[in-house]
């Protein structure tokens, strides 16, 4: 049967709809469609503008039609995660304060893709402020897993991970300060690109951890994300985050071919690991050797201290943002949220200066040994998600809480700002599991192309989450 248009992917729709044998109309209606139909059970979207969206489309028909295509995203619905400014649209940050909160301006993320064509139709649903993993809203309700709606979607950008997932959109954007876009893509099972720190522009888009924001695309192949990174990096004045570095056509630098490409190991990333996750992860590492790829043992010894580091940064950056409204306004804070703020507001000036030593050191240690490998493979997270409420899951067999565990293998490179893709590497429990691939500063061509290979050698893992074929 032929899949519907929200189903397919850039790669698939850019062809039809710039030879005009599709219309981004067609393509707007059956997302709009399917947001219809799903949103209810789901909750992925905050605030939907589907009256905008036909809007856009018509323009974009219009335009490609008078001969004047933009490129890829002309014409094509990407989702914006509710704490990226839209002008003069409500960015409600996922929280009670900001319920009301309209922009004056767009974010320069959103200034790109509009350049580039691309339609808006809707906000997406968020953990609070983005500070935390799991998605669950006290104020918007939580994100459902397309996988199993008892589950969590993952956080905090969940809402983009489901609506991709669940082809409620074409592609979506998300922020990450300590895995944020990977931790749903992997639990939704499909590719996220946190890229290199400084590459994306951060202004127009509310802060959780400074030094550590990330924007980033979310999408259902990594083609898509390669174009959703073409159309969106580049530096910025106003972020003074911002690094005047090159970009690239990232979707040229896709190969198909690892052979040669040196994949670093570091057995920190396997350790407590839930078994059915290390074996995804390992059996697909061995199907890149097969193609030629060649795998070595790393040491980082910093790693120990990471997660530490992590916690130290995120938790002081976060409650300085927010320090004011937690003196006036506590109440209006989720319970969760709250507790991290006034957790942040503990450690001294001596912890967080330590913390950003251990975060130079890290930053020496990883240079090095991108000198020895080209990336670095692990998996994205190392436990399944756990039921929405739950504060805990099995990791083989054991109970632990899931957030002591969640950002484990994905905070580092949050300190470190390097470029890290999750793509699907396998199910378990008919659960998605997530394989991170991680780069060098500035080298997103690299990891997209391993991730592109692997997910060409495994068409079977791309598969409708079950929200689908109910």
């Amino acid at each position: 049967m032929e899949k519907r248009f929200n189903e397919k992917t850039i790669s698939e729709l850019a062809p039809l709809v710039k030879s005009k044998q599709i219309s981004p109309v067609e393509i707007v209606r059956d997302v709009l469609e399917q947001i219809e139909k799903l949103n209810g059970e789901l909750n992925a979207y905050i605030e939907v503008t589907a009256d905008k969206a036909h809007r856009q489309a018509e323009t974009a028909e219009a335009e490609i039609l008078s001969g004047n295509y933009r490129g890829p995203l002309h014409g094509i619905p990407v989702a914006i995660k509710d704490n990226i400014y839209i002008a003069n649209e409500t960015t409600t940050m996922g929280s009670k304060i900001h319920r009301n909160f309209q922009p004056s301006y767009h974010a320069t993320v959103v200034e790109k893709l509009s350049k580039a064509g691309a339609v808006f139709p809707g906000k997406l649903n968020l953990h609070e402020y983005a500070w935390g993993a799991t998605n669950n809203n006290p104020h918007f309700g939580p994100v459902r897993n397309p996988w199993d709606t008892e589950r969590i979607s993952g956080g905090s950008s969940g809402g983009s991970g489901v609506a991709t997932a669940a082809h409620m959109t074409i592609a979506s954007l998300g922020t990450d300060t300590g895995g944020s876009i990977r931790i749903p893509s992997s639990f939704c099972g499909i590719v996220g690109l946190k890229p290199t720190h400084g590459l994306v522009s951060k202004y127009g888009c509310f802060p959780l951890a400074w030094s550590l924001d990330h924007i980033g695309p979310m999408t259902k192949t990594v083609e898509d994300a390669a174009y959703v990174l073409e159309a969106i990096a580049g530096y910025d004045p106003k972020d003074p985050t911002s690094i005047d570095a090159p970009t690239a056509r990232y979707s040229t630098q896709l190969t198909e071919s690892v052979k040669g490409v040196k994949i670093g190991i570091e057995p920190y990333f396997f350790d407590n690991v839930d078994a059915e996750v290390e074996k995804a992860v390992k059996n697909a590492i061995s199907s890149l050797e097969r193609e030629g790829a060649i795998v070595e043992t790393v040491r980082i010894p910093t790693l120990q201290y990471a997660q530490y580091a992590e916690m130290i940064t995120i938790i002081s950056e976060a409650s300085a943002i927010h320090h004011h409204n937690l003196v006036e306004r506590e109440e209006d804070f989720g319970d969760d949220v709250r507790f991290l703020l006034k957790l942040g507001e503990i450690p001294s000036a001596v912890d967080y200066l330590q913390a950003q030593q251990i975060r130079l050191q890290l930053d020496r240690e990883f240079m090095e040994i991108f000198n020895k490998v080209d990336v670095i493979i692990t998996p994205t997270l190392p436990l399944l998600p756990p039921k929405i409420g739950q504060d805990t899951v099995l990791l083989n067999g054991k109970e632990v809480n899931f957030l002591d565990h969640i950002i484990r293998f994905t905070g580092p490179f949050n300190l470190t700002g390097l470029p890290a893709v999750t793509v699907p590497c396998g199910f378990a429990q008919g659960l998605p599991i997530g394989m991170q691939i991680v780069g060098p500063a500035f080298q997103e061509g690299k990891i997209l192309n391993i991730a592109d290979v692997f997910e060409k050698l495994h068409p079977e893992l791309k598969q409708n989450p079950i929200v689908l074929k109910q």
